[in-house]
């Protein structure tokens, strides 16, 4: 009997112990750990919204931004920032693990608290446009307002900000040279209360959080995001149309359906799958990219024009749409057209008897001597031969050669009526005679 109560006791601990186990393990903070590598862009976007949403669904306290990025796109780096200024019941921590230049630098300012490792830099935010030039003054004057707001949000001195994008902006205190961006490394961050220390780990930069035990989960970008992403980069997105454009003109101009329509089709389904999971492309621009395909294949088999006029239109709307910025689609897209120009002239010299669906817009019949097509009688055996001068040549006029009556002009010269004249010269239906000064008899 005693042994069965000693039993009973021991399972009814082991009970309360399991029902224990998940109300310690609530107690435990849950923090998302994000990394923001490689060029900021509005994939990038994309993926820290996915981030921030989940770490919001499953109540995490915090979430850490490690950075290591050489900078990006302005548009999506402010996207980026009013991203994490929405998110006031969810800390946000960046860790900047080496470097945070420019678009960087911005993302780290819209941070609740920022942490470096020994050896990071944190700064050179000069803005540059497309070239790789200094961007307008009304543009610089922007961008520098823009991170003074980031660093005044979050009680920093913007002094410091205004020099990381202002390099005519001087910093006494810090030896800044002159004529370059200001760059702060670790130590020089947290004197100037830009950083709230250093830390080497993503456990001591929790530690110094406050969110020491913290259960850490780890997110990272899906191969969906990865390849929105890359296909998203502006830089990307014309060579990506570019040659789906290419393959398109080569396609007409080859027999069935080849390599370079599935080149094209590859492209297309790429830059509208790319954009669709950054969240720019709807399937409204899917749908209207479909309904311009299916014109311009109609247009091969109705005769007009506006049906292909119809469709190249709805292909360019749809691109149009489902960019990250209209005025950069529109640049693209020209660019793009531009390219395939290019390549169609190619193609029209150097492959133009291997055309397949272009012969039906090219005249290629000749009416040929050979083929027994002559515009008029070719008198080449009038060469020589001498006749008379029937009416006045000024310069044309009528002669006589043999029995036949035959139109001539002259030289130039005025031939009367009667002289005798050579043939020197037959043009197609043009015969041109000569006078020839009769002797004198003795």
């Amino acid at each position: 009997m005693r042994q069965r109560r000693v039993c009973v006791w021991l399972l009814l601990m082991a009970l309360s112990f399991l029902l224990l186990i998940p109300a310690i393990s609530a107690d435990s903070p849950k923090v998302f750990h994000v990394p923001v590598k490689n060029n900021v862009e509005k994939g990038l976007l994309s993926f820290l919204e996915r981030a921030i949403k989940e770490a919001k669904e499953q109540d995490a306290e915090a979430i850490v931004l490690e950075i290591h990025t050489p900078g990006g796109f302005v548009d999506a780096a402010q996207e980026i920032g009013k991203l994490l200024d929405a998110t006031d019941d969810l800390k946000v921590i960046a860790y900047i693990n080496s470097t945070a230049y420019s678009a960087g630098a911005f993302i780290a300012l819209h941070a609740d608290e920022i942490y470096m490792s020994k050896n990071a830099t944190f700064g050179a935010a000069g803005i540059i446009d497309g070239e790789g030039n200094t961007a307008d003054q009304k543009a610089e004057s922007a961008w520098i307002a823009a991170m003074e707001a980031a660093a005044e949000s979050s009680g920093k001195d913007p002094r410091f900000a205004r020099a990381m994008a202002d390099k005519s902006f001087n910093l006494p205190e810090l030896r800044v040279p002159d004529g370059k961006f200001l760059t702060l490394t670790a130590d020089e961050a947290f004197k100037v209360k830009y950083s709230q220390g250093t830390a080497n780990s993503l456990q001591e930069v929790l530690d110094k959080a406050g969110l020491q035990g913290a259960e850490i989960v780890d997110v990272e970008p899906s191969l969906a995001e990865n390849i929105a992403r890359i296909v998203t980069n502006p830089i990307v997105v014309p060579i990506l149309l570019s040659i789906a454009s290419l393959g398109l003109v080569a396609e007409l101009y080859s027999p069935g359906f080849g390599v370079p329509g599935t080149m094209s089709l590859a492209a297309f389904g790429l830059f509208f799958f790319g954009h669709t999971i950054a969240g720019f492309a709807g399937y409204e621009s899917i749908l209207l990219f479909v309904v311009g395909v299916i014109f311009v294949i109609l247009e091969l088999f109705v005769p007009g024009g506006i049906i292909g006029i119809l469709g190249g239109a709805c292909i360019i709307l749809s691109l149009l749409f489902a960019g990250a910025s209209v005025t950069h689609m529109a640049y693209s897209i020209i660019l793009a057209m531009f390219i395939a120009m290019i390549g169609m002239v190619i193609l029209m010299k150097f492959f133009g008897k291997k055309m397949h669906i272009f012969n039906k817009l090219v005249l290629r019949d000749a009416t040929t001597t050979e083929e027994g097509y002559v515009s008029n009688t070719n008198r080449v055996e009038l060469i020589g031969r001498t006749g008379e001068a029937l009416t006045p040549l000024r310069p044309a006029g009528v002669i006589l050669i043999g029995n036949e009556r035959i139109d001539a002009v002259s030289e130039g010269n005025f031939v009367n009526k009667g002289s005798l004249i050579e043939v020197i010269k037959v043009e197609g239906s043009r015969i041109v005679v000569r006078e020839i000064l009769r002797k004198m008899e003795e």
